[in-house]
């Protein structure tokens, strides 16, 4: 009589183990939890996040500094993304910064008569001969001095340019020849800017203007007068100048004669 409860109490003793061991192994089987801190993007999404002529947008980014950083013109770059008002972008929107296919295509082909869109099946001709002088690219760019003055601050990677001194209202020149194609100041730590395309490869930047004397569009030639020294933005009364090449900035001293 004894013997039966002792084997039952034995048989309960090896089931319950056998609950206890299965339910300590099954959490194990379960892979851990894993928090996305990322925002919801993957790494696969967030390396293709930028296509090859694209800029993403970040905050307190404008069209001008955009185009600036990338050697374009604001304008042109509102044109190929379809802008009808550039002061209307956002974070994350992607913006093209090169040209498309169809403008290169467009260049070549531009008729002389105003207005006339270029037919497909117009011969080619040499860009160099049809292009506006100040927009063909040269082998390199010489300039002259912007403005009268002491080099007060030399470039660096965290000036992008440099500084001259000078008294309120001294002219400021175009350094050479070339198209503007910006003339505001909606870029932070500028004030006053010109900025001037000489071909499609160089840009100069003349910044902390008093007085713009030239807009967006106008031609200029070399040694010009399109600005007043001044000190917006600034703390003292200086000339930031800027060479950029392909939009980066490089030391402009070099190219000055």
């Amino acid at each position: 009589m004894n013997t039966l409860p002792k084997y039952l109490l034995l048989l309960l003793a090896m089931t319950s183990l056998l609950l206890n061991v299965g339910c300590s192994t099954t959490p194990r089987a379960k892979p851990a939890t894993v928090v996305d801190r990322s925002g919801g993007i993957s790494p696969s999404a967030t390396s293709e996040a930028t296509p090859p002529g694209y800029y993403r947008v970040k905050s307190g980014d404008t069209l001008a500094r955009i185009a600036l950083d990338n050697g374009q013109s604001p304008r042109d770059i509102a044109q190929w993304n379809n802008l009808s008002n550039p002061n209307l972008i956002e974070v994350d929107d992607l913006i093209l910064v090169r040209p498309p296919a169809n403008s290169k295509m467009t260049v070549k082909s531009i008729p002389k008569t105003a207005g006339e869109l270029p037919k497909t099946d117009a011969p080619k001709v040499d860009a160099a001969k049809e292009t506006p002088k100040e927009i063909v690219a040269e082998p390199g760019i010489r300039l002259s001095w912007p403005a009268k003055g002491k080099v007060t601050d030399d470039f660096s990677e965290k000036t992008k340019g440099i500084d001259i001194a000078g008294k309120l209202g001294e002219p400021v020149t175009a350094a050479s020849e070339g198209k503007v194609v910006y003339a505001g100041n909606s870029l932070r730590g500028y004030g006053n800017l010109v900025i001037i395309k000489h071909d499609n490869t160089y840009l100069t930047a003349y910044a902390h203007n008093r007085t713009l004397l030239v807009k967006e569009g106008d031609s200029v030639k070399k040694g010009q007068k399109i600005a007043e020294m001044g000190d917006t933005d600034a703390t003292s009364v200086k000339l930031h100048f800027e060479l950029r090449v392909n939009g980066k900035p490089v030391n402009p001293t070099p190219y000055i004669q």
